[in-house]
């Protein structure tokens, strides 16, 4: 009896590997990585996936089967499931911050009408007033309020105006100087749209929502109104869902099956109508 053909790849799907790839191998060029380093990187994901995600239901998952899956020679896959896996932590200037900006963006005294954050004094300037001290030790007594701030102005999340009063940065938590946390947020965040859209693609459960609107044939001024409109909208948009979560994480606080992570994103690209343009079509804002 003949051997059934191993399934065919449809060619939609490498077309769009190769394209989301690009961006990729162009951080990683710029940054000194290497072919060599990346096939590395791609033997260590592919064990880990495999043993992770593809596991046997009768049979104990041996180096041999992962070998089958992945096309990883069996010596390296031993030496791969050996390795010790490396947690993906989020920088100590993360740690913290984003919660302290939540609350702020959150607090009816702490915006102004249009839900922009207003600026706050260093500590409270009468009893029961907002300061930016109070803020952060709601929030937690771990940490200086000096330290935190520090790292934000550092970071450009943050900076003193004439009056020494705290000014957030419009765009929330955006570093703007901090390699390593930006380095986070490229992982996190573009790990949960790949996920989002690698199980819609594969049919697993409900479609969970994961939409665009895009345009071409654009002037640079029409490129430059919808941008700031999807700026001012989108902040508003977020900023609201922000207010929800809070009260329902306030509400879900110590409950036993509090386990869920939900990531609501928001991206704007601008480049050239042409998909191979000088940058590959891949200059995101």
């Amino acid at each position: 009896m003949a051997e059934a053909s191993p399934p065919t790849t449809p060619s939609s799907l490498i077309s769009a590997i190769k394209r989301l790839l690009r961006p990729l191998v162009r951080l990683m060029i710029a940054k000194g990585l290497g072919l060599p380093a990346l096939i590395d990187l791609l033997k260590e994901v592919y064990v880990s996936v495999a043993e992770q995600e593809f596991p046997t239901a009768s049979k104990k998952q041996t180096d041999s089967r992962i070998s089958v899956l992945t096309g990883v020679h069996r010596k390296d896959v031993k030496r791969l499931r050996t390795l010790k896996l490396e947690e993906f932590v989020a920088p100590r200037s993360i740690g913290l911050g984003p919660m302290v900006v939540a609350r702020w963006l959150s607090n009816a005294s702490m915006i102004d009408a249009t839900g922009q954050p207003l600026p706050l004094p260093r500590q409270a300037e009468s009893a029961g007033s907002a300061s930016f001290d109070g803020l952060v030790e709601g929030v937690s007594k771990d940490i200086r309020p000096r330290a935190l701030l520090d790292e934000w102005v550092r970071l450009g999340v943050a900076r003193l105006d004439g009056q020494g009063r705290v000014v957030l940065n419009q765009a929330a938590f955006i570093p703007e100087k901090g390699f390593d946390e930006k380095a986070f947020y490229l992982g996190r965040n573009v790990h949960d749209h790949l996920a989002v859209a690698g199980n819609n693609l594969l049919g697993l459960g409900n479609p969970t929502l994961e939409r665009s609107v895009h345009y071409t044939g654009l002037t640079e001024e029409s490129a430059k109104i919808l941008m700031e409109a999807a700026e001012r909208l989108g902040m508003q948009s977020l900023l609201a869902v922000n207010r929800l979560a809070l009260d329902l994480a306030d509400k879900d606080r110590n409950k036993a099956d509090a386990s869920r992570r939900l990531n609501i994103g928001l991206y704007l690209y601008d480049g050239p109508t042409t998909l191979n343009g000088p940058n590959g079509g891949d200059a995101v804002k």
